[in-house]
């Protein structure tokens, strides 16, 4: 079964050359993301610096002593460096984009230099929305960086949270990066996976596999859960293999209950599949709206 999308990293893949951006609501999400990510590095060798934002650094290191990661250790021997980004980003008192790459660079350089095993980079970009000078410089930062991680041994994910940025800018900064953080699965087996994503600022939910009597339940209870995420939902049906009546049925219930004002929106869906739902006529569901497989808006 495929189980990401050509643009879309699960974190344990992300390593050299890549510049992937993680975009997240929930704070679980994002713990689980640098923890994994700060963690597989020192124990790669690598250099890792992580620029602290929202959490201080003192929360960070925890998350990963809980992980069995030796912080102390990593630290002395300089594979881990946690600070603040006013200690790093803002250090000027504004935000330099091009020193910023400029540094970046050097210290990719210098990591390989010293023996480590490359250099991995986490931010958390919470500090772009507190009208710091240059902060309106970012996305130009996002696509200049990018050439660090292309062409040095390195690689970093840049945090955005989804409950800060808002959807057009969120979209603009994930577009600077050549990849994006799978989230956590809310079911993954083997006949069916189903994945939260945030895409141009809107919650959604990738839909992998077979949607058919033996994965209704997993189905209907992740749509039970993204009723809860706010906005408009996009459901992504370019990796679905099969779905039956009961399953567009519950897209259909699903539009319903999510209440004035919201929308529901079907991406990818099959042309076939487009006409069943207009035969039975969901299509005329109050905020139900269907994209077929090849369009384009």
């Amino acid at each position: 079964m495929t189980t990401t999308t050509a643009r879309e990293r699960q974190v344990r893949d992300i390593g050299p050359g890549d510049h992937a951006c993680l975009s997240f609501a929930d704070d679980a999400e994002q713990r689980r993301v640098v923890t994994e990510y700060v963690a597989t590095g020192v124990a790669n060798a690598e250099r890792v610096l992580y620029f602290a934002d929202r959490q201080p650094p003192s929360a960070v290191l925890g998350w990963l002593e809980a992980a069995g990661v030796d912080t102390g250790e990593a630290v002395a021997r300089g594979r881990l460096s946690v600070v603040t980004a006013d200690d790093s980003y803002l250090a000027t008192g504004r935000f330099d984009s091009g020193a910023m790459v400029d540094a970046l660079r050097r210290e990719a350089r210098d990591s390989t230099a010293a023996g480590f095993d490359g250099l991995r980079v986490c931010g958390d970009m919470g500090w772009a929305l507190r009208g710091i000078p240059g902060a309106e410089h970012l996305e130009e930062y996002e696509r200049a960086v990018d050439a660090v991680f292309r062409e040095e041994r390195a690689s970093a994910i840049c945090q955005y949270d989804a409950r800060l940025f808002t959807p057009d800018r969120l979209a603009a900064l994930d577009g600077c990066h050549r990849s994006s953080v799978e989230q956590r699965p809310l079911h993954s087996g083997a006949l069916l996976k189903l994945v939260p994503t945030i895409r141009s600022g809107r919650h959604g939910l990738r839909v992998v596999g077979t949607v058919d009597n033996r994965t209704h339940r997993h189905f209907n209870a992740a749509l039970g859960t993204a009723r809860g995420w706010p906005g408009d939902l996009v459901v992504d049906m370019s990796a679905l293999t099969f779905i039956d009546v009961a399953g567009l049925r519950a897209l259909a219930d699903t539009a319903t209950r999510l209440g004035a004002g919201r929308h529901l929106r079907i991406e990818h869906l099959a042309l076939a599949l487009c006409d069943v739902v207009r035969m039975v006529g969901w299509d005329r569901t109050p905020g139900l709206s269907l994209v077929p497989d090849g369009a384009t808006t």
